[in-house]
C-alpha cells in the first residue's frame, strides 16, 4: 500500500534565525518545529525536528525521545547507524526522478566520531542514480553538536551556504526537502513519503521547505 503522503505535495515553513549557530549549537524555538506529517498515516512520532535558515546557511535540530538503548553509531557503517538524514534541492524541482547537481544528501550521527567515538559527525553522501553531484565540500565546513538526554539525545546540524550548491534564499526561497530519523530501536520517521518509496534518490518525492522571513513591524 502506498503511503498517504505520496498522494499530496506538501510545503512547510522554515523561519529565519539570527544568529543561526553558536558554540551551543542551534537554539531553535517552537516556531522552528517542522510539521509532523506522519499523523496522516498514524505513524509514531519519536523525534522533534526543527529547522531555520539565514543567508549563511541552514540549521537543524532533532530531539529523539523514548529510547531504552544507547544510540547505535559506527563511523565505518554510517549508512546503518542511528542517524538524522537530510535531502535538500536548492531548486525545488519535483518533476524529475533523478537528482541534479543542486540536490544534496547529508547523514549526521549523534555519536561515533572522535577518538572515543563520543562526538557527533555529519557527512555528505552521493545520491544514488544522480545525474550529477554538487560541488565538493571543504573539510571541516559541516558542523554538528550533540548531547545525551534521558531516553534519547539531541543533535544539531549546521549546513553552511558554501556546502549547498545553488543556495540563494533571495532568488530561490523554496527548497526541495525531506528528512529521515533512523533508529534501530524506534524505527524510521520521515517528513514526506517514506519507505517503500525510493525517497532517498527521487526528488519528486520530497516536500518543499519555504524560507520565511520575519514579519517587519
Amino acid at each position: 500500500m502506498l503511503p498517504s503522503r505520496f498522494l499530496f505535495r506538501f510545503s512547510v515553513p522554515c523561519f529565519q534565525s539570527e544568529p543561526l549557530w553558536s558554540d551551543q549549537g542551534a537554539a531553535l524555538g517552537e516556531r522552528h518545529r517542522l510539521a509532523g506529517l506522519q499523523d496522516l498515516e498514524g505513524s509514531a512520532v519519536f523525534a522533534d525536528v526543527r529547522a531555520a535558515w539565514s543567508a549563511s546557511g541552514l540549521a537543524f535540530s532533532v530531539h529523539v525521545q523514548g529510547k531504552q538503548a544507547s544510540p547505535w553509531c559506527r563511523i565505518n557503517r554510517i549508512g546503518d547507524s542511528d542517524s538524522f538524514q537530510l535531502w535538500i534541492d536548492t531548486r525545488d524541482v519535483h518533476n524529475v526522478h533523478r537528482a541534479s547537481r543542486f540536490c544534496h544528501w547529508f547523514i549526521a550521527l549523534p555519536f561515533g566520531g572522535g577518538g572515543r567515538a563520543d562526538q557527533p559527525l555529519v557527512q555528505w553522501m552521493p545520491i544514488p542514480r544522480a545525474r550529477d553531484n554538487p560541488a565538493a565540500i571543504a573539510d571541516g565546513l559541516l558542523q554538528a553538536r550533540s548531547e545525551r538526554l534521558p531516553g534519547g539525545y539531541r543533535l544539531d546540524v549546521l549546513l553552511p551556504a558554501a556546502s549547498l550548491t545553488g543556495y540563494d534564499p533571495a532568488e530561490h526561497p523554496r527548497l526541495g526537502f525531506t528528512y529521515a530519523v533512523i533508529d534501530r530501536e524506534l524505527g524510521e520517521q520521515t517528513l514526506s513519503a517514506g519507505a517503500p518509496l525510493p525517497y532517498r534518490e527521487d526528488p519528486s518525492l520530497w516536500a518543499t521547505l519555504e524560507l520565511v522571513e520575519p514579519i517587519r513591524k
